[in-house]
């Protein structure tokens, strides 16, 4: 059984950066970040392969955000660079404790946590 607990979200300015992290406690394969806000549908922001080789990330944040997973494998971050008011959402950490070749798609991930919450004020 794996269980994923979210943190480090809070209220910043545009421009800004915050760092979010994922404690892990199980054995995990691939992992991933999403997002969802108000009204819209939880949507992929990027993710890990499970050897930590391969890195994937939306458009809307590749070139901001990075992903990546401390070497003992308990805790996943997600490092947001020039954040925008666009990047307000509650960010779920994800996990999969089986192989596969697809990462962003709500569906390749069987573990979610409970979500933290970023407000980006312009």
């Amino acid at each position: 059984q794996v269980q994923l607990v979210e943190s480090g979200g809070g209220l910043v300015q545009a421009g800004d950066s915050l760092r979010l992290s994922c404690a892990i406690v199980g054995r995990t394969l691939a992992m991933a970040w999403f997002r969802q806000s108000p009204g819209k549908e939880r949507e992929f922001v990027a993710a890990i392969s499970w050897g930590d080789v391969n890195t994937y990330y939306s458009d809307s944040v590749k070139g901001r955000f990075t992903i990546s997973r401390d070497n003992a494998r308990i805790t996943l971050y997600l490092q947001m660079m020039s954040l925008k008011p666009e990047d307000t959402a509650v960010y779920y950490c994800a996990a999969r404790d089986y192989y596969g070749n697809n990462y962003k798609q709500i569906e390749n991930y069987n573990y979610w946590g409970q979500g933290t919450q970023v407000t980006v004020s312009s």
